[in-house]
């Protein structure tokens, strides 16, 4: 089975590497929740159904026609994301006084791998990045991508008949993604179309605040279903921006429904791991007189069954 970062920094007894997974935890709303399947070797290989057999009524003394299911043969290979935190011996002596100096940079460096990792959760692309993985923007494809018309829809608009458009769209991205509930998935937005659906479901129903049992966070919900914001990259850049072009309009947004699973059969999403968020002090190097904290995490990820995510293009945060 599957274990989230949550749990795995419950289990976790080494003080750095439970404070470096508490920090991904704190600084990601997917790693928050979503469970990380641990797997041998480098790659997970799995079948997903294809075509179903045929099956028939029959006769009394009539034979049946024999027939196979067809399966399509995938895999997903694990990627390697990290870096390493460098504090010169003279800092931590001179100024380790004020604050922990290497667990500082330790924090920093962890924020930047939790940013980095959401950015590719999302916009990962294999081809402009080979050493990364594809996200759902490469991944969904066909029914599982919904446009929001032909030049885009506004949230709020011009009053209730285009916010009651909006969550129409909302709702059909939502049963896109078979089984989605607020106990197993999320709705992840720019937090600028998350204020604005904040906006409109205020006048018409279907928004409350709500502290997660999972998280002990406090979050916008539609319907049940959590509202998130993925941030921006360590660069300062919206992970999910307002920039997409939908027919005239140049500022859409695009919202993804995610439902996550712990394993092949959930038919989800679900992270892969082996070995987990894994942090090392390695101390002083012999090359120069600094201390080193080296922070890895072998990653991957599956959207097993091809529904267990949606992606609705075109939101005007107007």
């Amino acid at each position: 089975m599957a274990l989230t970062l949550p749990e795995a920094a419950k289990l976790s007894t080494a003080d750095l590497q439970r404070g470096v997974i508490e920090t991904f935890v704190q600084e990601s709303s997917i790693l928050d929740r979503l469970p990380m399947l641990t797997i041998q070797g480098n790659s997970y290989a799995y079948n997903e159904e294809s075509t179903l057999p045929g099956v028939a009524f029959r006769s009394v003394n009539e034979a049946y026609a024999e027939s196979t299911g067809t399966v399509n043969q995938k895999s997903e290979t694990l990627v390697i994301l990290g870096g390493d935190a460098d504090v010169d011996k003279f800092i931590v002596q001179t100024r380790g006084n004020l604050n922990d100096q290497r667990a500082i940079q330790t924090r920093m460096k962890v924020k930047a791998a939790a940013y980095r990792f959401q950015e590719a959760f999302f916009n990962g692309d294999v081809a402009t990045d080979p050493k990364g993985f594809d996200g759902l923007r490469k991944r969904l494809t066909g029914a599982q991508v919904i446009s929001a018309g032909k030049d885009g829809a506004p949230i709020v608009g011009a009053g209730a008949a285009d916010s009651h458009a909006f969550f129409d769209l909302l709702d059909q991205l939502v049963a896109q993604v078979p089984g989605l509930t607020g106990s197993n998935g999320a709705l992840y937005a720019n937090r600028a179309v998350i204020a604005k659906v904040r906006s409109a479901a205020r006048r018409i129903g279907g928004f409350e605040m709500v502290k997660e049992a999972l998280t002990g966070k406090m979050v916008a919900t539609y319907n049940g279903i959590p509202l998130l914001d993925p941030g921006q990259t360590a660069a300062g850049a919206d992970i999910l921006p307002q920039t997409e072009t939908q027919g005239t309009a140049t500022d859409a947004s695009s919202i993804y429904a995610v439902r996550f699973g712990q394993a092949e059969d959930d038919r989800a999403v679900t992270g892969l791991t082996n070995g987990g968020v894994q942090a090392y002090d390695l101390g002083e190097l012999e090359s120069k007189p600094a201390f080193r904290t080296r922070v890895e995490f072998y990653c991957g990820l599956a959207v097993f069954g091809g529904k267990g995510a949606a992606r609705l293009n075109g939101v005007l945060a107007k």
